[in-house]
């Protein structure tokens, strides 16, 4: 051979060589294109049903996935570790090592399959059965074949524990049961993480043959396929053959209902964490863990439940319990009985006149503002508002009162002249700041007016839970929590003050001193009974009945009413909702640990009074006020040849006020005071001015005597 020709022949040998590389990079390449152009459908598998569990991982309801099957998302660390060595060694022993396909079990399965003349054993690895299980398809070779390919998909994009947790959600357990954790619900009624050897035995039968092994319908077969994965759990030395045999002793188990409490909470929950945490096609990621307390919601619901039955069946109750410090929800109940009208219905998310529930919030920003302290008196007497003219609940007027005790009695006249005094605009923007939305209905405008002060507006029991947390918390509001991952995210945002810290306290003061419910001593004279701040609110024509409160770091909302808004003559919300709150926060302090928090911070607070604050509060419009002689009085007079002093007139208004009696000026004595000589018996009218111009007047009779 020349030097040329061996050359030649190196050239060409190199050539195949690198042509032969770029073929093989070239399939390599293609292979990795086709790999992201067609991904295995994994994200597709991890939607499914919702298990929604309460603060302490206790499970509250289970929600099916819009097809109507139960498919709960699978959890190594929370399934029992012999159950997975057992599937591991009974389904693909060599499943921590192999790369999606098991070259020696399919070399072995053909193999018997050609000795034999028929399919003897399979092949197929947990990665192929997961791979079968997100795109079931006709059992061909072909199949078989896109199986394999698909295995080695999944195990480039997922972990072996990964894989093992979507094959257990996606494993058929019979009828509209998939996944081991749907399976052990249903069967078992609990959670997979502890097993007994007859379960564990189950569960490894049934998704063999789901259909035919059911426990519920085939009961033979499901007795006979469990008796066979026990002998082969005792065939890998997973348990002794004793165990085995006391274990096929056992019975099987029945069909269980899946978790249904805390019914409403769990759907406003669940419509939280959609709308907050992280999702896969429209599914949490995980389970969702609500700020909901098992044992308060049960003791709530049974409260509820057991009071309502004492009640007319056309009327519900609905319930709400808040964290003052977190706006935790930790109980809600939308209504008492799902069997009554409207038990459906989440009714703490129905808009009902709140009453006089809003009236502490109106004397606080009045207390912001300077006007008024608890002590400031106030005129409870007929008044009228251009068109409006509020009246008491008892259509009775008190006088000159304190703050302090019209709130506590729930006057109307004076929250109004308070509203009037603050703005009914400001008061709806800083309840809108506050996170409750504004729903008036009833005018042309539909602006804010004084009917806010009685009630005059839409309401739900959540919004009036949002506002007694804030009152509780010092006035700071913020929204309502629903699940733990919103409270973590919370506690970094600033809360909106609706007023100061100075004003909530004296505010809960006067509340926790108000009348409690017949029956009930006051806390003072009752051994660890907690001190609530209420107050109760009864909405136009008996429709609503509300008690709203805060003690020990907790708010609570009660209504009652009917769903339909029909009217309940003479059931007021001191009456009907009253003797409910009192016994809520006797299950709040049975079930949760006092937080101490916000409630007795509140009453240690040193109260400072505001600057400027009025001793007594009016309209800003108000004209003066006639004190003496009132309105048709009858004044004795002496007689014409006797010597009288005369009337001194009294009265109060801005500035100094001039008297007029029938047109004439009344003149002042030498120390300033206005005295009234009458000309005679007879009818008089007398006018006092203030000095922006405004007057009042009244009526009077002057009389002579001897």
């Amino acid at each position: 051979m020349t030097a040329k020709a061996g050359i030649t022949r190196i050239l060409r040998s190199r050539r195949t060589w690198l042509w032969s590389g770029l073929v093989l990079v070239g399939a390599c390449l293609a292979v990795l294109a086709l790999d992201q152009i067609f991904p295995p459908p994994i994200e597709k598998a991890r939607s499914g049903s919702v298990l929604v569990a309460d603060t302490n991982g206790i499970p509250l309801r289970a929600f099916p996935t819009e097809e109507g099957r139960w498919r709960l998302r699978a959890d190594i660390s929370r399934t029992d570790p012999l159950f997975i060595e057992a599937l591991i060694g009974v389904e693909d022993e060599r499943f921590r090592s192999h790369w999606g396909v098991d070259l020696l079990a399919v070399i072995r399965a053909s193999g018997q399959a050609v000795s034999r003349g028929r399919v003897v054993s399979g092949a197929s690895t947990i990665t192929m059965q997961t791979a079968r299980l997100l795109e079931p398809r006709p059992r061909t070779l072909g199949s078989k074949l896109i199986e394999m390919l698909r295995a080695v998909q999944i195990e480039r994009r997922l972990s072996k524990d990964e894989i093992l947790e979507l094959y257990l959600t996606l494993t058929p357990y019979g009828g509209n049961l998939e996944g081991i954790r749907a399976a052990s619900w249903a069967y078992f009624g609990r959670e997979p993480d502890r097993l007994t050897d007859e379960q564990i035995a189950l569960l490894l039968a049934l998704p063999q043959s789901p259909e035919v092994r059911r426990p519920d319908l085939r009961p033979k077969n499901a007795i006979a396929a469990r008796g066979r994965l026990l002998d082969r759990m005792v065939e890998l030395e997973l348990i002794p053959a004793s165990r085995a045999e006391d274990a096929r002793a056992l019975p099987l188990p029945g069909r269980n209902a899946f978790p249904g409490h805390a019914w409403h909470a769990s759907e406003l929950i669940r419509s939280a964490a959609f709308k907050t945490d992280a999702t896969s096609h429209g599914m949490p990621l995980k389970d969702v863990r609500s700020t909901i307390d098992a044992g308060l919601q049960a003791s709530m619901e049974k409260l509820l439940e057991e009071t309502v039955r004492q009640l007319e069946p056309s009327v519900q109750l609905s319930a709400i319990v808040v964290e003052t410090e977190t706006r935790a929800v930790r109980a809600l109940v939308g209504s008492a009985q799902r069997e009554r009208p409207g038990g459906w219905i989440d009714l703490t998310s129905a808009p009902r006149s709140p009453g006089s529930t809003l009236k502490p919030f109106i004397y606080g920003l009045a207390f912001d503002d300077g006007q008024a302290l608890p002590d400031t008196f106030i005129q409870d007497l007929p008044a009228r508002f251009n068109t409006y003219r509020p009246e008491n609940f008892d259509r009775s007027f008190r006088g000159q009162v304190r703050i302090s005790d019209a709130l506590q009695h729930s006057l109307n006249v004076p929250a109004v002249l308070a509203l009037d005094r603050i703005g009914p605009e400001r008061f709806a923007s800083s309840l809108e700041l506050a996170g409750v939305p504004i729903r008036i209905h009833g005018t042309s405008t539909r602006d804010p007016g004084l009917a806010l002060a009685l009630g005059g507006i839409g309401m739900t029991a959540q919004d009036l839970a949002v506002l007694y947390a804030g009152l509780g918390e010092g006035g700071l509001m913020n929204p309502l929590n629903w699940t733990e991952a919103d409270v973590a995210r919370q506690s970094t945002k600033p809360a909106q003050r609706f007023m100061s810290s100075t004003s909530a306290s004296e505010l809960i003061d006067i509340l926790k001193n108000a009348p409690t419910p017949s029956g009930r001593m006051p806390a003072s004279l009752t051994q660890n009974a907690p001190e609530i701040a209420f107050k109760t609110g009864t909405s136009y024509g008996f429709r609503d009945a509300w008690a709203a409160g805060v003690a020990r770091g907790y708010a609570v909302v009660i209504w009652v009413g009917r769903a339909d808004g029909a009217p309940r003559p003479g059931e007021t919300g001191r009456k009907a909702a009253l003797p409910i709150l009192f016994s809520a926060f006797d299950r709040v302090a049975n079930e949760l640990a006092p937080s101490g928090h916000a409630d007795d911070r509140l009453m240690s607070e040193a109260t400072t009074d505001p600057k400027f604050a009025m001793t007594r509060f009016s309209r800003r419009d108000d004209p003066p006020m006639i004190l003496f002689p009132p309105e048709n009085a009858v004044l004795m007079q002496k007689r014409a040849d006797r010597d009288d002093r005369g009337f001194v007139l009294a009265g109060r208004g801005e500035g100094e006020l001039s008297w007029y009696v029938d047109g004439r000026p009344v003149v002042k004595d030498a120390a300033g005071a206005p005295v009234w000589v009458p000309d005679g018996p007879g009818f008089y009218r007398l006018s006092a001015v203030d000095r922006n111009g405004r007057e009042s007047r009244v009526g009077v009779r002057v009389q002579a005597f001897n």
